[in-house]
């Protein structure tokens, strides 16, 4: 058994998890371990991945595991993988391993521009979400909603870069808390909606958060603490390339963007 991290930039899927007709993060790289002849079939034996993340997430170190052959280097894999995913490190599993069950942590981070927030509102909103809660009133889910949340933020020019970590993460859970803190930040709430958000009551219609967008959300940890993940240089080198590639064309077509926008109207 053997586990590998891959990273991955979420625009151009409807998510990691299969779905027909429509293409995911999952289907790129079961496509290109059919390919490379790894397996024949539905999915590799013991095949699992660490999260779903949703249209729009990327990351850093979703990981996954199967039967792989000794020869499928992570530079190997990349060689039937698209340039929005990249495998970039690989490690061994012990038998019966599962790359779901097996993470004691999950760490997500996302990059909020709100360039009017107030982060001490921020921050108290942040303390007031840490620890174990039931946090019902942010996920559609009806089950596995209690979490020990830890959570923390940084300040980068216009935006807040907030960090989440918890064993896991009920569904939308992190974007429904970004839009909370979000709302302290700016004004639009008080601190005191934290506690009606972690509160048994359900929280009123008028009162509902919504989950914010995706695209800013990266997974950025998963802990294994018996794995020993081993970086491949090479396919390392090709992953950097391809998101260093990325991050010049965004700024550029944020450039032309803000051209347009500061010379309308003159």
């Amino acid at each position: 058994m053997d586990a590998y991290r891959v990273a991955y930039d979420g625009r151009p899927f409807h998510g990691f998890q299969r779905q027909p007709d429509v293409p995911t993060v999952e289907d790129a790289i079961l496509d290109a371990l059919r390919d490379l002849g790894v397996f024949a079939g539905d999915a590799p034996p013991g095949y699992a991945a660490a999260g779903r993340t949703d249209a729009g997430v990327s990351a850093v170190a979703q990981t996954v595991a199967f039967e792989a052959p000794d020869w499928l280097s992570p530079a190997a894999f990349n060689g039937e993988l698209p340039a929005d995913v990249r495998a970039w490190a690989r490690a061994d599993a012990p038998d019966g391993f599962h790359a779901t069950h097996d993470a004691t942590a999950r760490e997500y981070v996302y990059h909020l521009h709100a360039p009017e927030a107030d982060p001490e509102r921020a921050r108290a909103a942040l303390d007031g979400l840490a620890g174990e809660h039931d946090f019902h009133n942010l996920t559609p889910d009806g089950t596995g909603t209690v979490r020990d949340l830890s959570a923390s933020l940084s300040v980068d020019g216009e935006y807040l870069v907030l960090t989440f970590r918890a064993g896991g993460f009920a569904r939308q859970l992190v974007r429904r808390l970004v839009s909370l803190v979000r709302a302290v930040a700016v004004g639009a709430a008080d601190v005191g909606k934290v506690e009606r958000a972690l509160a048994p009551e359900p929280l009123p219609g008028h009162e509902g958060i919504a989950p914010a967008p995706a695209f800013p959300l990266v997974l950025t940890g998963v802990d294994y603490p018996a794995l020993d993940f081993a970086v491949d240089p090479d396919a390392a080198a090709s992953a950097r390339a391809v998101f260093a590639e990325r991050r010049a064309d965004w700024r550029t077509r944020a450039r032309v963007a803000g051209e347009v926008a500061d010379r309308l109207g003159r």
